[in-house]
């Protein structure tokens, strides 16, 4: 399958799975079958990951429609890395019930990381397939720049990911701090869609 497609047709599919994956997160919140504020403790780990992937998957989300705002069409070589990103991001599910249901021990907590560490680099594919279907001097290229925030994310999942065998509490904060730093608005994708 050659040629291009429109770009629409990539945000509706995209979107549509987004919102699926965060169904199915929130399916994972189990009710408790007591009626007592203390029947919710035990949810607590559960619903602390929940919080947890529900800012990386919007995080995702939101960086995903400024990313796509910047170009016009999107060719086969942008749709499987786009694909691959999805696949990515549609285990967070999996690795956010886990770690909740084992109230963060080591391999749930370092499969979690791994999960992030493989949405990131799948991220990064696709920002970089973009950027040589528009060109290194079309708004898309200025825009991601040096990337600062994309190039020092896999760092932090790669420590996260080893201290989850020494220390949980260390690599549970440093993936609560990789969502905040991507929680700072970054206006790089919203200035070229208004240069394009």
């Amino acid at each position: 399958m050659g040629g291009s497609m429109d770009k629409h047709r990539l945000e509706a599919f995209s979107d549509g799975v987004i919102a699926i994956i965060i169904t199915i997160m929130v399916l994972e919140l189990k009710v408790p079958h007591g009626s007592q504020l203390a029947d919710l403790r035990p949810l607590i780990p559960v619903f602390l990951s929940y919080v947890l992937s529900f800012i990386y998957i919007g995080i995702y989300w939101n960086n995903h429609h400024h990313l796509l705002h910047t170009i016009a069409h999107v060719t086969g070589g942008v749709l499987w890395a786009n694909l691959y990103l999805l696949f990515w991001l549609s285990l967070i599910p999996f690795a956010t019930g886990w770690m909740g249901e084992n109230h963060f021990s080591a391999v749930p907590l370092a499969l979690y990381g791994f999960v992030l560490l493989m949405s990131a680099f799948a991220w990064r594919l696709l920002q970089t397939r973009l950027v040589v279907m528009q060109g290194q001097q079309s708004a898309l290229a200025l825009a991601v720049g040096r990337d600062f925030k994309g190039k020092i994310s896999p760092l932090f999942y790669l420590a996260g990911i080893v201290s989850a065998f020494f220390n949980g509490h260390f690599s549970e904060a440093i993936y609560v701090l990789a969502a905040m730093m991507w929680l700072v608005p970054d206006r790089r994708f919203e200035k070229a869609t208004h240069a394009s």
